[in-house]
């Protein structure tokens, strides 16, 4: 799959991804501005199924899901990152964002088709296989449902009623 890539230093903050003047607003609004400060035609820009790679801490500062969920709005495929802030790296699962761990996320740069292969720890990316770590099954399962509330609803059926 062909797939932008957005480039991202250290740090990034729940704050550049959701920022704090837009937080009164539904996630629709939020992600207009999402990365306004460092990337200011990312929220234009976007497409589906495009990737952000970054370096270390990414999604650190508060404990807002809206920074998850404004990527998820974006339909952005995965963020790939040396490392994550654990409260982000829990909501994103949680609301079906993809988070891929690597030491060299920037050999993902200028790569044309990059395919991911989450559970095995893999990147293709052109003739290059980056190695990931692989991502727990269950929370692969929460991926591919579209979040936990997703998974709880197909997995619990009619008991979740």
């Amino acid at each position: 799959m062909s797939s932008r890539v957005w480039q991202l230093g250290d740090d990034v903050d729940t704050d550049q991804l959701a920022p704090g003047q837009y937080m009164k607003h539904e996630v629709p609004i939020i992600a207009q501005h999402c990365l306004e400060a460092s990337l200011p035609q990312f929220a234009s820009e976007v497409r589906k199924g495009d990737l952000l790679i970054a370096g270390e801490n990414f999604g650190c500062g508060s404990s807002r899901e809206q920074a998850a969920a404004v990527l998820v709005h974006h339909q952005v495929r995965a963020v790939v990152a040396r490392s994550f802030a654990g409260l982000f790296y829990r909501n994103a699962f949680n609301l079906g964002l993809l988070l891929i761990k690597t030491q060299t996320p920037e050999l993902l740069l200028n790569r044309r088709e990059i395919r991911i292969d989450a559970q095995a720890g893999r990147i293709y990316a052109d003739d290059l296989i980056v190695t990931c770590e692989p991502v727990a099954p269950f929370l692969l399962d929460y991926v591919n449902a579209g979040g936990l509330l997703s998974y709880l609803k197909v997995r619990l059926g009619d008991k979740a009623r």
